[in-house]
């Protein structure tokens, strides 16, 4: 049995694992403080579900809000990636112990886990970081999961916590991700209109489903939106995970959500095995391959990405190094670890694999792309 419903992820025969994700908006209030009395109320629907034999994992914002309050920083500590981090080594502080301190009163244990975004799209760190979260769910902790940004970068961050919730979820081997946001779910169009119309059952994101999205945090608190809520659903879908978004500015969101079936479910269309799941989760790419119509056509077939099909090479990047895979007018049909490098790969492009020891000097690969190596999108 699988996660088909609203009502299922209540149900540990459906959903044995669960990844719930809080945003800065929903935990910390306009003056800076904790919700002290939403958040207890949350906690106990938490407490509720481990009773009926259900594991969570929390994926908290949070940390750059209460500490930017504690130091004083102005536009929520978001003004400069100094005052971010600065307020993130502040408020995690805090965080940690308001959650330690509430799942306590339920009986039960916290555990912290911060992460970046090379903790999980590196495949060593990956398994390393998917290993601990095994571990604290067997012992019984209830790991709370944050991204470290007291340390991540611009350049190497998550950026918001909807994706880091997916990317946790494939980790995890959860069944289900839930997303608390300031609205129902997705709607047909912008939630204001009068005749938007909300969405209880999405199966794949598509184009049409990114067009009725917007980006940006209403908050201004913090740092996801719509749009990141979908890039959310699209790595969890994957690995054949679930993904639902319900109001959470409700008192006891979850038991509101659930019993009314209010809300938005996106239904895997793939299950991914474990490894490709976590290649195509992979939100860092370092540059792109630009291939020709027998070359798409070859990978949609579950074919190797050759040479003869490349006709641009973008970016810098190694061997090893995750690459997008487009066509001619841009769209992305698939990424996947190279095995040149970019300068290489520009001397092979278009050239047949009979060519390719001479170029190189040496015994080429069988493949730029090997399919096992790869994930269409």
């Amino acid at each position: 049995m699988s996660v088909a419903r609203l009502a299922d992820l209540a149900d540990p025969s459906a959903c044995r694992r669960l990844v719930l994700k809080v945003g800065s908006a929903l935990l910390v209030g306009k003056d800076g403080k904790a919700r002290r009395d939403w958040l207890a109320g949350l906690v106990a629907e938490i407490a509720a579900a481990r009773r009926n034999g259900q594991d969570v994992v929390v994926v908290s914002s949070g940390a750059i809000a209460l500490g930017a309050a504690t130091l004083g920083l102005p536009k929520g500590g978001r003004a400069s990636l100094a005052d971010a981090q600065a307020a993130a080594a502040v408020g995690q502080i805090a965080l940690a112990e308001l959650w330690s301190e509430l799942l306590g009163g339920q009986g039960l244990i916290a555990a912290q886990l911060l992460l970046t975004l090379e903790d999980l799209e590196d495949r060593r760190r990956y398994l390393n970081a998917a290993a601990t979260l095994g571990r604290l769910l067997e012992a019984g902790a209830v790991p709370v999961v944050n991204e470290n940004d007291s340390v991540a970068t611009q350049e190497i961050r998550f950026g918001d916590n909807d994706r880091l919730a997916a990317r946790v979820a494939q980790a995890a081997r959860a069944n289900a991700v839930l997303l608390l946001s300031d609205v129902d779910g997705l709607y047909d169009r912008n939630p204001a209109d009068p005749d938007a119309r909300l969405l209880p059952q999405v199966r794949g994101v598509t184009a049409e489903v990114h067009a009725m999205a917007t980006g940006g945090s209403g908050s201004g608190m913090g740092s996801g939106g719509m749009t990141a809520k979908l890039q959310a659903a699209e790595i969890a879908e994957r690995a054949g995970i679930a993904l639902v978004i319900i109001n959470g500015t409700f008192e006891n969101p979850v038991a509101r959500a659930l019993g009314g079936g209010i809300g938005t479910i996106f239904l895997p269309r793939r299950r991914d095995g474990a490894r490709k799941a976590w290649l195509g989760g992979r939100i860092r790419l370092k540059g792109s391959l630009v291939i020709d119509t027998g070359a798409a056509e070859a990978l949609a077939l579950g074919k190797s990405l050759l040479a003869t099909g490349i006709t641009e090479v973008e970016g810098d990047f190694a061997r090893g190094d995750v690459v997008a895979i487009r066509d001619g007018e841009g769209y992305m049909l698939a990424q996947g670890l190279v095995e040149y490098d970019a300068a290489e790969c520009a001397l092979l492009k278009g050239r047949r694999s009979g060519e390719h020891g001479e170029i190189l000097g040496y015994a080429p690969r069988s493949a730029v792309v090997h399919r096992d190596q790869l994930v269409l999108k």
